[in-house]
């Protein structure tokens, strides 16, 4: 193992790791030795540790080390904290390794072989940023928070004609910024992909909208609300969880699995933290603040909780099969 990449097997460790680094940047995965996903991204991690030798990369067992996941609110693995100076400057849920490597860029004092190394990634990083959604604006600030009178107007026509997108706030990544001018050979922003393809800035957005092109050129939203009757309803009995059947991302939804299994009854599961938009919007749309929730037919029957209720009443199967 490198000399900046550790593991820390209790609070004591942890902290001493924390303290070392000083303020150099300190990437610490928590991690569980029966999720798949987290052997790929301590191979990430190794990676990363080989390219930023000024950051310190920590493993730490999630469960074997409960004080420090409460703490810290880590509720499921892999989860990355990232601290300077003891203190958490960032957090990345999930087996994102794209998003964590660009984090560990951003955040690490790049010397001069970081840097280096970076020049070639960058036109695959924006490739993958420009298909990250069928529709992509990159702007200065956030649909919310637009920085610039451009991007409130870009974002407003778009709103306006129903168009469903995603966004990239240009102001928060320099590399980005200079490198998607090259890229697209337009100079300016906002500028507008659909399809991985460059539509163009402002202007040409408002000829579309004005032409009727818009909508036929982007794709339109679908209300939230229809999504989540839709994915409701993929299934008789649909499981919203972290992670999926084949390795839950959380103690929870990995005992419900479980229980479904014991069940004999077919399902499917969601994984909530690949779709942020229905992971908050399914606790609003339910009135049920946790996951795992399971349906049957469109309606919730609960969560863990329930379940475990209903398994040990004998009353599961028939709830499962939609006879009670």
């Amino acid at each position: 193992m490198m000399a900046n990449l550790v593991e820390a097997t209790s609070q004591k460790q942890f902290e001493e790791c924390l303290a070392k680094a000083g303020k150099c940047l300190t990437v610490v995965h928590f991690h569980a030795a029966w999720a798949p996903q987290c052997g790929q991204m301590n191979d990430v991690m190794a990676e990363l540790a080989k390219e930023h030798v000024g950051t310190t990369f920590v493993k730490l067992e999630a469960e074997a080390v409960p004080e420090v996941s409460e703490k810290y609110e880590v509720s499921s693995v892999p989860t990355f904290l990232l601290f300077k100076a003891g203190e958490q400057v960032d957090r990345l849920d999930g087996a994102h390794a794209a998003e964590l490597t660009k984090k560990v860029q951003r955040l690490a004092v790049s010397g001069a072989p970081a840097a280096a190394a970076e020049a070639p990634d960058l036109n695959e990083r924006l490739k993958k940023l420009v298909n990250a959604a069928p529709c992509m604006l990159f702007m200065k600030g956030s649909p919310q928070e637009p920085r610039c009178g451009f991007s409130r107007q870009i974002v407003g026509l778009l709103k306006e004609h129903g168009v469903q997108f995603s966004s990239f706030d240009i102001l928060s990544d320099d590399a980005v910024r200079q490198g998607l001018k090259t890229f697209s050979n337009w100079p300016t922003f906002p500028q507008l992909y659909v399809k991985g393809e460059l539509v163009g800035g402002l202007d040409i957005v408002k000829e579309l909208a004005a032409s009727g092109e818009l909508e036929n050129t982007c794709p339109t939203a679908v209300s939230l609300e229809q999504r989540l009757r839709t994915v409701i309803n993929r299934s008789p009995v649909m499981l919203f969880m972290k992670g999926n059947k084949e390795a839950a991302r959380c103690g929870f939804s990995r005992q419900i699995l479980e229980i479904l299994n014991g069940s004999g009854v077919d399902y499917d599961t969601f994984d909530i933290l690949q779709d942020e938009e229905v992971r908050q919007g399914l606790k609003t749309f339910s009135n049920w603040p946790t996951y795992p929730q399971l349906y049957v037919k469109g309606e919730l029957v609960g969560g863990l909780d329930i379940v475990k209720e209903l398994k040990e009443s004998g009353e599961l199967v028939s709830v499962l099969r939609g006879e009670s």
